[in-house]
């Protein structure tokens, strides 16, 4: 299994860069993955928060080919436990060829996202920026392959 990190627009903050480059690292370590990200929508001003909703959507869908298997991050999804992610991880190898996680813009995902979505999670029940849940969704995922893997970084 392929895991792709789709995310909208470029990351701003230097500290949010570099703790998603300390943890793509790691994560590369214990299975193919990459960062993908999407160009930031321009001349929004005027639109309103569905039709920028829509505008990401459209070019998300287009990236995402019809085999891969899209999670959406998002506030409404599942919440797991950092050792329940790590069994939902297993649980899609050898079923799941690219899982694709997607983080939206800041008014989230189209409606015809979520109908093609496969999943959805939430990090939490707390609401963080969607550039900050690009740090915490790589450390989680390191996270649950060291748990997979047994190493000591997880000390629950």
């Amino acid at each position: 299994m392929r895991i792709t990190l789709i995310e909208s627009g470029k990351t701003r903050d230097s500290f949010i860069k570099e703790g998603v480059e300390l943890f793509r690292l790691r994560v590369v370590r214990y299975v193919p993955f990459k960062i993908e990200t999407l160009p930031e929508l321009k001349k929004t001003r005027n639109l309103t928060m569905k039709e920028v909703q829509n505008q990401e959507g459209v070019l998300l869908l287009k990236w995402v080919k019809p085999t891969d298997h899209l999670v959406l991050l998002d506030e409404r999804g599942q919440e797991y436990n950092s050792i329940s992610f790590a069994e939902y991880l297993n649980s899609l190898e050898g079923r799941v060829n690219h899982l694709v996680f997607v983080i939206g813009g800041p008014y989230g995902f189209s409606e015809e996202v979520y109908k093609r979505a496969d999943a959805q999670l939430s990090l939490s029940k707390l609401t963080f920026s969607h550039q900050l849940v690009r740090v915490i969704f790589m450390e989680q995922l390191y996270r649950a392959y060291t748990i997979l893997k047994g190493e000591p970084y997880h000390h629950a």
